[in-house]
């Protein structure tokens, strides 16, 4: 069945196809994976596609689409059929990749080096200096080392496709900082949990799909070999745009697989000709950076002066040698489509040989001939600008109006050096798995090369990414595409794989006794959210229980309803206790006016609409929806030091969230119905950041992160506390009041049971004052909280003053002023009250406390996050 329609759709070239249209059959590579696919069913696959997106997003895997109004992070997409490729074809592949690159390196180099090419006119020299990726401050800059300074470009990414004569034929070459290695792994790793029984089908016919983890391996050793001054442990990091990036998943998935530190530009500064990370031990020196960010943003002194996302001096110091970049700052003017006109000529030139892997005929406007023959052959050509802009896409002649023609020759009269022309060519569809049924989509291969020894070491597959439409030739993630995995195919089996080794480890040759351990270098930026994961995690949990224990109390005691049930009949205990409820989680979650404005009163009597905006409303600071947003957003800041299975958690918690927002959007519901899936949104709140927070304490290195993480919910926690006891207990009530308050304030801080359990009575002000505030065997005590901040804040490497003495520093000061004030506090004289009602002792000592603890906080931020401003020119 599966075949049967492909057959019926299949155009004239075809991955999968022998022959077609007429008597078509699979090629021979493609015969044992379509075996079994047909064995397997429509059915079967469709289950093991859900299987496939299922473990995409409990690894939390994304791709952010820009201007996306649905979102940031785009869940990535993953078809089960995928692009097989056989043994020989790509041998041809291989070759043909390798000649590229090092025509592309020989060219770059020439570019930044003596430019004989310019010289001998084999290159026009409008081709080059008015590109955008040509930076004049990188001129004569080269690698450190002999090695590495024979092959200045690292890293390179071809884009590929088969074309008409049955050969790849290149259709983009990405030299500034190729995406997409990563996404290709994690492809393979979902791939071989959902399709292992297709593996095996496959690799029983006598053939193996070759392994992608040694290309992984051979990255580092690149990276390793342009280390300036070879030393045992360099320090390499992955510079970063940030999370708002459309790729950051993979900049920290790689960070992470090959154990180098994720940075971004204010992390690193230029200090005394060399490179340095802020850290919280003080500044640490780079050796190498894997840049993820444009090379034109890489320093606002010498290149963009209106670039926030790099470092500046780092040409500078790139240009003394004390830095090495991967890949090179300037590699950027290699993805000019214009150099396509003339690599033939250059190849022949140099190489004395013809491309073994063609480009698509390319005309330059920049040249009079060339320009006159797009401008005569607009409707059929492919029309593109030199430079890669977000905002400017490939424009397809014959999709174009006459009107829009006629704009386009204006556009390329007015600018010719700007444009080419490209001749379009009918590419090859692969089989995509399409809504229960093969059919065929046009599809891209990337591929990826290493600079290694004495040449370059080829991935042995890539990232493939399908259109997501019939009719579209356009394939690319931004445009909606669903990525493949690909599978090179080897007639004998590969050596077992090695895994990726992180920088810090030795290599096989090295002797045990010689290993030497070095630190995780933690940021100051990693730091900062690492502190404000645990305090907005901690400050949803507190928000959340508030809210659940006010909508159950509001269904047991006003069971018709807020409005209805106090007018008809609701007795003064129930009314004040739920006011009283009410303005604490104003004062808690500091949603000012909310329930203590001016017109409390009408609001007090119908709460519905604010309890749902509290809960709600993103833009409303202090809501449950604004924290859960400023948690994810440091959360997607600290990727790389989370667990996978965390992020399955994370992912859970944002689907449900998103899906509980969805649902209340409805404009017929009513305000009761939001209330019950609000209600039952905030047990799952509390239960996935329970189980975060729980795994995080468990999974996570017992390192400085780890003290910070901690530190910020015990902070935190004594904060919320604080602000609650102040609200509910510092104003005698009524008996009955106070019990229901009593018993309610034990409940929100789990408690209850161990209240009833030790006491065996009926409550008192003063016991349960001793067990939330003084009883150090309670973990959920504020005396417990503040003794952990003080084991975490003693842990943190605070730049003494007197080295001298044994001084504290000042958050050890304020938590141990704090926690002293607790200890010395007696339970029974704080009940008193003055002749308002007030308890003013207790008043006092959680003023204090909090006073204390929030100025720990400051501290905190001052010592240990307080960001030095990026440099930038003034003219």
């Amino acid at each position: 069945m599966l075949m049967r329609h492909y057959t019926e759709q299949s155009p004239l070239y075809d991955e999968m196809w022998a022959s077609a249209p007429f008597h078509p059959s699979p090629h021979e590579h493609w015969k044992p994976l379509m075996e079994k696919l047909q064995q397997m069913g429509s059915a079967e696959l469709h289950q093991r596609s859900l299987e496939i997106q299922r473990l995409l997003r409990e690894n939390g895997v994304t791709y952010s689409v820009y201007n996306d109004p649905n979102g940031l992070h785009r869940p990535w997409k993953l078809d089960p059929v995928p692009l097989v490729v056989g043994e020989n074809d790509w041998l041809v592949i291989e070759r043909g990749l390798q000649q590229r690159v090092e025509l592309l390196n020989f060219i770059l180099s020439d570019i930044y080096g003596e430019q004989r090419l310019i010289a001998q006119g084999l290159l026009p020299v409008e081709l080059i200096y008015t590109h955008n990726g040509f930076l004049r401050p990188c001129a004569r800059i080269a690698f450190p080392t002999p090695e590495a300074s024979k092959r200045q470009l690292r890293i390179y990414a071809a884009d590929m496709a088969r074309g008409p004569d049955n050969r790849m034929w290149i259709l983009s070459d990405r030299t500034q900082a190729p995406s997409g290695a990563g996404y290709a792994l994690e492809n393979r790793l979902v791939m071989n949990r959902a399709l292992a029984d297709t593996f095996a089908g496959v690799t029983s016919s006598g053939s193996t799909v070759r392994r992608l983890v040694p290309f992984f391996s051979s990255l580092q050793e690149s990276l390793v070999a342009t280390v300036p001054e070879p030393r045992r442990n360099p320090h390499i990091v992955v510079l970063t745009p940030g999370p708002g990036n459309e790729a950051h998943f993979e900049h920290a998935y790689l960070a992470s697989s090959l154990g180098y530190s994720l940075v971004q530009g204010e992390d690193l500064t230029v200090r005394d000709g060399y490179v340095w990370l802020r850290s919280l031990g003080g500044l640490q020196r780079v050796d190498v950076i894997m840049r993820r960010v444009d090379d034109s943003f890489c320093d606002p002194l010498e290149l963009r002066s209106d670039s926030h996302l790099g470092v500046a001096g780092l040409v500078e110091v790139v240009r003394r040698g004390n830095v090495a970049i991967t890949n090179p700052l300037g590699s950027g003017v290699l993805e000019n489509p214009a150099l396509m006109a003339f690599l033939p000529t250059l190849a022949r030139h140099f190489l004395g040989e013809d491309l073994i892997l063609p480009s698509a005929a390319t005309w330059w406007c920049g040249q009079e001939q060339e320009r006159q023959y797009v401008l005569e052959h607009l409707p059929s050509l492919i029309v593109k600008l030199i430079d890669r802009e977000t905002k400017h896409r490939a424009v397809f002649g014959h999709d174009l109006s006459t009107q829009d023609l006629k704009n386009l020759r204006a556009a390329i009269e007015r600018e010719p050096h700007r444009y080419v022309g490209q001749e379009y060519v009918h590419f090859s569809t692969t089989p995509s798995f399409i809504n229960g049924i093969l059919e065929p989509r046009y599809a891209v291969l990337r591929s990826f090369l290493i600079a290694r020894g004495d040449g370059y070491t080829v991935m042995p597959g890539g990232l493939t990414r399908a259109a997501n439409d019939t009719n579209t030739f356009l394939v690319s993630n931004q445009s909606g595409g669903v990525s493949k995995d690909t599978w090179v195919l080897a007639s004998a089996p590969e050596e077992s794989p090695y895994r990726v080794q992180s920088a810090e480890e030795p290599s096989a040759s090295d002797e045990p006794t010689e290993q030497i351990a070095q630190e995780y270098s933690l940021s100051s930026r990693t730091a900062e959210n690492l502190f404000w994961v645990g305090r907005y995690a901690e400050r949803a949990q507190t928000s959340a229980r508030l809210l659940r224990t006010i909508l159950q109390q509001r269904a047991e005691l006003v069971p018709q309803g807020f409005a209805q049930g106090i007018s008809e009949g609701s007795s003064r205990t129930d009314t004040a206790f739920i006011h009283t409820l009410l303005c604490t989680l104003t004062q808690t979650t500091m949603t000012y006016p909310g329930f203590i404005g001016e017109d409390r009163a009408e609001i007090l009597l119908h709460p519905e609409a604010e309890l749902l905006s509290v809960v709600l409303d993103t833009e409303r600071i202090g809501s449950v929806a604004s924290t859960l947003q400023a948690f994810t957003r440091s959360v997607y800041a600290v990727r790389e030091r989370l667990s996978a299975d965390t992020w399955r958690i994370i992912g859970d918690l944002e689907r449900y969230w998103s899906d509980v927002h969805a649902a209340t959007a409805d404009g017929e519901m009513t305000d009761e119905t939001r209330l019950r899936l609000a209600q039952t949104a905030l047990d799952r709140v509390i239960a996935s950041l329970a189980a975060f927070l729980g795994l995080n304490m468990e999974s996570m290195r017992y390192d400085e992160g780890w003290f910070l993480l901690d530190a910020g919910r015990r902070l935190e926690r004594t904060l919320q506390m604080s602000s609650m006891l102040r609200s509910i207990l510092t104003f005698k009530q009524e008996t009955p009041i106070e019990q229901l308050l009593l018993e309610r304030m034990l409940d929100l801080n789990e408690c209850l049971m161990t209240y009833r359990s030790r006491y065996r009575s009926r409550l008192h002000i003063a016991s349960v004052l001793d067990l939330l505030l003084c009883d150090r065997t309670n973990p959920r005590s504020m005396v417990y909280q503040l003794e952990r901040l003080q084991k975490r804040v003693e842990d943190l490497p605070h730049k003494r003053p007197h080295k001298a003495f044994s001084s504290l520093a000042e958050q050890e000061r304020l938590v141990l002023e704090a926690l002293t004030s607790l200890r010395l506090a007696d339970a029974q004289h704080l009940t008193k009250t003055d002749d308002t009602g007030m308890r003013t002792a207790l008043d006092t000592l959680l003023s204090k406390v909090s006073d204390l603890t929030a100025n720990v906080s400051a501290s905190v931020t001052q010592e240990f996050f307080n960001h030095a401003h990026t440099q930038q020119q003034m003219l």
